[in-house]
């Protein structure tokens, strides 16, 4: 299984892209993180539509969408790898993983998500985020093999 991140913005160096390397390194699946960025100054309105249009350009074809959104559900971490694993073995390819810029993630990106995902209530930065995502896929990884990694 292929998964790929989109995520707006680009990570400088600092201990939350070290993080996500860190699970990210440890992930045996084929692993992509693209950085969008709109280099222009918009208005925040314009901005986000055009980070939308961005991301929604870079989506993989029949990749299973995943659309990281404070609206959407809380999986535990057993959930989240039994829909991955629900994916892989439907035959999906390629499961891509969105998360916005500072304004969230317009109506048509949502609409094509399959999955809205939510780390929980509470805001996150968006460069930690990243580290928590890949956290999560390797976690998932971990339990669809039946590694003891995950004890919950």
């Amino acid at each position: 299984m292929q998964i790929e991140i989109l995520a707006i913005g680009r990570a400088r160096a600092g201990p939350e892209r070290e993080l996500y390397q860190t699970y990210a390194h440890r992930i045996r699946w084929t692993l992509a993180l693209r950085e969008l960025e709109e280099k222009r100054r918009l208005p925040p309105a314009e901005l986000k539509a055009r980070e939308g249009a961005l991301l929604l350009e870079a989506l993989p074809r029949d990749a299973a969408v995943v659309a990281l959104d404070e609206t959407g559900k809380e999986l535990s971490s057993a959930q989240f790898a039994k829909q991955l694993g629900r994916w892989r073995d439907d035959g999906r390819a390629t499961v891509a993983f969105v998360i916005g810029g500072a304004d969230g993630l317009t109506g048509e990106v949502r609409d094509r998500a399959d999955l809205l995902l939510s780390l929980g209530r509470q805001t996150w930065p968006h460069m930690l985020v990243r580290a928590m995502l890949a956290e999560q896929i390797y976690r998932a990884q971990q339990i669809l093999a039946g590694h003891p990694y995950h004890r919950g």
